[in-house]
Order: structure tokens, then C-alpha cells, then sequence
């Protein structure tokens, strides 16, 4: 039986949350006064940014889709069950690039636990079918130089992590950049940049991805020292991001306490990180055994969850590194690829929320994992064909600006974010957000370009734009986004809807 038992159930209660019959309407009430408001942090112009997995670059042992998973194969394997083969992704597919540049201006950010491993071919021979001893995946030039073409092609800036196993040692153990400097050299012989980088992905969980055994804070310092002198004259222009740590706070139960934020930044000599990055999951998925439902994506624990990630680690930052800026690296729906909802209608409320909540709090980028791999990906894995996160997505880097404006909303009424309209003077976007069960009215106080996504389920992976589903031109290329005039006065927001509203030359 190629299912999970439990989901059906899950599903089935989601979808009887999108077929209430009954719909309570909010009291009519203004909502925002532009002149009131205050801008109150300005983001990068690459907020929001995507993670391909390194995984996904070298080819390797990835999730497998829910659909696809074979319950007596996870029995007999356990954990390995759950996971197959795919192959390098190929970073010049039309298709791909297409849909990743409609995005704008992004970091892409090449890491994840399988970076810590891997080891660089740098030749032009085929690719070794197995990884030398100390290193567990192999990375070729051709694979290496089409992250680098696709980052060109999309305008983009390129952030990594580098290899932390074995095999990058000294017979003492000691890092060295056996790893970091052919990598880098090769970087800039083909005309590439590589704008930041971690040390290596996720201290918190270094004790299963990668680290030597008994890896803890001191040899973190020590290893961190090195790679701070490596960069200091081999690549002076990349920044150092850290930690880059993730689920402390207790935001995850079970992370390993060897290696904590707190330790890696107390330890001796202490390590003074460029950029502060950490990673966000609100929880695990099913594969690993998680209990998120869809029943609770909408509720207002789950969509403010992001800033009890984000406390922890900005609180860590205040106290060590105050100057610093924040980035989150990388972040999705859940762990461990993400549940079957990940890829429907339901998480654009978290997807967006996370953004407009973040840039208020003055975190300057958002990474999102993935761009096309497993359920939490923006696209579909095999098909690229965008989800309906994608289209919100769009929409953001359509309309949102650098610039942050605090403005206080009524409490019964959507989530409200305001920001300056991109690529317009005297302009603002308001996004507002309504994951509850029943409409809501409320007056705007000029008039307004509307686009209203809407799901006829909050379970499907189709999304509508002011009624009309979105898709893609028969060529695969982008459809013309188009918004609908509305005057000032009362607007109506259905349920279950996410409005974005343009006002121009106020």
C-alpha cells in the first residue's frame, strides 16, 4: 500500500473546513490611514529569496512524494524508506528559469545537510561514481557551473556553505579549505561570485550532518578562526553568515544541546559573523513523524509562529552581535520536505504571513526552501508547474517595496502589511490576509488596484486571481498579471483570501 494511512482523515477535514455553508460577516470598519503611518524597517532588495538544495545539484537520496511512498519499504528500511534517487536538476531548463526570474531579483542560496559532505571534482573528468573517503556526495564542475549560469541568468546573487566532514581535515583533525578553495577559485575562473556563505549548514544539528564525532563549540571556534582567516585573503568580498542554526528556542523539541547558538558564541576565540542567519521550520512534517494537521494551518498560533522562531535568534544577535543583520536562510511549511498540504492553497496564508511579519520585525532576507524540490517547493518537482505559493510569491515581489510601514488594524479584522508599491513614487501596497471561515468588510481610504487570490478549496493546488484561475501561457511563460479598479469606500474580502491592494500617487 503506497499511502499514509493517517492523511486521509487530515485531508478530509481540511476539506470540510472549505465547505462551511455558513459565513458570519465582520462589522463594517475603517482599516488603515495612510498619513498615520510610520515606516518602521526597510528590508533588502532580495527579501524574498529561494534555496536549492544541494541535494538537488549533485543528485541524491531526497524525499519521496507522499503519493509515492511505499509503507512496507519504509517498514524494512525505517527512515532510508523514505527517501529515493533523483537526479541533478537541470539549471537550464527553459521552464525553470522562466518561472524563477518572473520572481525578480533573489539570493539563491546552494546548501543544506548534504553540502557538509560533499566533495568537489575539480576536474573535467566524468563524474566519480563514488565519494572519497571522508565525503559522502560528489560535486562536478559542470554541476557547479550551471548554478553559476543560473544565477547570471537570473540576476541573482549566489550564497552557499561549504563542506565540514572528515574529509576536509588534517591528520590533527583541523579544518582546512582542502574543499573551499578549489570551489572558490573555480567560482571566479568562470565568472561567478559567490556573495555570502555559512560555514557549514546547521551547527544545531551538526551531530548528524556531517560534523566529525563529538563535534561541539570549542572545535567550532577553533575550525571557525581558520575559515575566518581562509576567506579574510583568499575571497575578502564574500560575506560570513552564522550560525545558521535551527528549531532552538523551543520551537523543536530534540535538538541537540552540544552545540547551541549561545555555546558557539560564547566559545573562545568567539566567532563574529557579517550576517546573522538562521533557519525557521514551525515543525516536522509526516515523514517524520510530526502532528502538524492542516485543521490548525490557518490558525493565528501557526501563522505567528515565525516570530517565536525568529525571538530566540534575534535575541542571540542583540546580545553577541548587534550590528549584524538578520537573515533567515532557510525556511518552509515544515521539516523534513514538508506535509501534503505544503503544496496547496492552504500554506500561501503561511507563506505570506511569514514575509509581511518578518519585514516588520526588521529581518532583512527570506530564504524559502525549496525552489523545486519536494512538497514545500514553490514549484512541482517534476513538471515545474507552479503551485499556489508560486503565484503568491509573484505577486509579493510584484508589489511589496523595501520599505516597511507599521499600522494598526482592527483585531477582528484581515492581517495587514503595508509597504511602498515597487517601482512606484508616492505609491504603497497593503497586503491583507483573511484565513478565517468568514468574510470580512472594511473601507480603504482612496481608490485602488485590487488582486484577490482565491481557492474554490483551501486544499487545492489551483488558485484563483480575482476569479479567473492563474496558469500558465501555452509557451510556459508567465501570464499577464491583471488587477481590478476599485474605488474608495467599502471593500468585501471572502473568506479563506488574500487580498493585495496597489494605491497609486497618493
Amino acid at each position: 500500500m503506497k499511502s499514509i494511512p493517517k492523511y486521509l482523515p487530515v485531508l478530509l477535514v481540511g476539506l470540510s473546513l472549505s465547505c462551511a455553508s455558513e459565513k458570519e460577516t465582520v462589522e463594517t470598519s475603517a482599516l488603515f490611514d495612510f498619513s498615520e503611518m510610520e515606516q518602521i524597517a526597510e528590508v533588502d532588495e532580495r527579501y524574498q529569496s529561494i534555496n536549492v538544495e544541494m541535494c538537488e545539484v549533485v543528485g541524491g537520496d531526497f524525499w519521496v512524494p507522499y503519493s509515492q511512498i511505499d509503507t512496507a519499504k519504509v517498514r524494512a528500511l525505517g527512515f532510508a524508506g523514505l527517501k529515493q534517487r533523483i537526479p541533478s536538476i537541470n539549471l537550464y531548463d527553459k521552464k525553470l528559469r522562466t518561472l524563477a526570474k518572473g520572481l525578480g531579483p533573489m539570493y539563491i542560496r546552494v546548501s543544506g545537510t548534504w553540502a557538509n559532505t560533499t566533495y568537489f571534482q575539480d576536474n573535467d573528468a566524468p563524474k566519480m561514481s563514488q565519494a572519497p573517503e571522508g565525503y559522502e556526495n560528489v560535486l562536478t564542475r559542470a554541476e557547479w557551473k550551471g548554478v553559476i549560469d543560473f544565477c547570471k541568468a537570473m540576476d541573482a546573487k549566489l550564497v552557499t556553505s561549504f563542506a565540514n566532514s572528515e574529509g576536509i581535515r588534517d591528520v590533527n583533525g583541523n579544518w582546512t579549505a582542502a574543499q573551499a578553495a578549489p570551489l572558490l577559485d573555480y567560482t571566479h575562473s568562470i565568472g561567478g561570485e559567490i556573495h555570502a556563505a555559512e560555514m557549514f549548514n546547521e551547527p544545531s544539528h551538526a551531530s548528524h550532518g556531517g560534523a566529525p564525532e563529538g563535534y561541539d563549540a570549542a572545535r567550532y571556534a577553533e575550525d571557525f578562526a581558520a575559515f575566518e582567516a581562509f576567506v579574510s585573503q583568499t575571497a575578502p568580498e564574500m560575506k560570513i553568515m552564522g550560525p545558521g542554526s535551527t528549531g532552538e528556542g523551543g520551537i523543536i523539541p530534540g535538538i541537540d544541546s552540544t552545540l547551541t547558538t549561545d555555546k558557539i558564541l560564547t566559545a573562545s576565540p568567539a566567532p563574529e559573523f557579517d550576517i546573522f542567519s538562521y533557519h525557521y521550520y514551525g515543525g516536522v512534517s509526516q515523514r517524520c513523524m510530526g502532528q502538524l494537521t492542516p485543521e490548525n494551518a490557518l490558525s493565528e498560533e501557526w501563522l505567528s509562529k515565525t516570530e517565536e522562531g525568529l525571538a530566540y535568534y534575534e535575541e542571540a544577535r542583540d546580545q553577541y552581535l548587534p550590528n549584524a543583520p538578520l537573515w533567515l536562510t532557510e525556511t518552509a511549511e515544515a521539516a523534513c520536505g514538508g506535509n501534503p498540504w505544503a503544496a496547496t492553497y492552504i500554506d500561501s496564508f503561511r507563506y505570506l504571513e511569514q514575509l509581511g511579519r518578518l519585514a516588520k520585525e526588521g529581518v532583512q532576507v527570506v530564504m524559502h526552501n525549496t525552489l523545486a524540490a519536494s512538497e514545500y517547493a514553490l514549484l512541482e518537482q517534476g513538471t515545474h508547474d507552479p503551485r499556489p505559493n508560486y503565484w503568491a510569491a509573484l505577486l509579493w515581489s510584484k508589489f511589496m517595496g523595501e520599505k516597511v510601514y507599521d499600522v494598526t488594524a482592527s483585531m477582528d479584522g484581515p492581517d495587514l502589511f503595508v509597504h511602498n508599491l515597487k517601482n512606484a513614487p508616492n505609491g504603497y501596497a497593503v497586503l491583507l490576509v483573511n484565513p478565517k471561515d468568514t468574510e470580512t468588510s472594511f473601507r480603504i481610504p482612496a481608490d485602488a488596484v485590487q488582486y484577490l487570490l482565491t481557492a474554490d478549496d483551501i486544499l487545492s493546488k489551483e488558485v484563483k486571481l480575482n476569479g479567473e484561475v492563474l496558469q500558465l501561457k501555452s509557451d510556459d511563460t508567465l501570464p499577464e498579471i491583471q488587477g481590478k479598479n476599485v474605488q474608495a469606500g467599502e471593500l468585501v474580502m471572502p473568506s479563506h483570501s488574500i487580498l493585495f491592494l496597489t494605491f497609486h500617487n497618493l
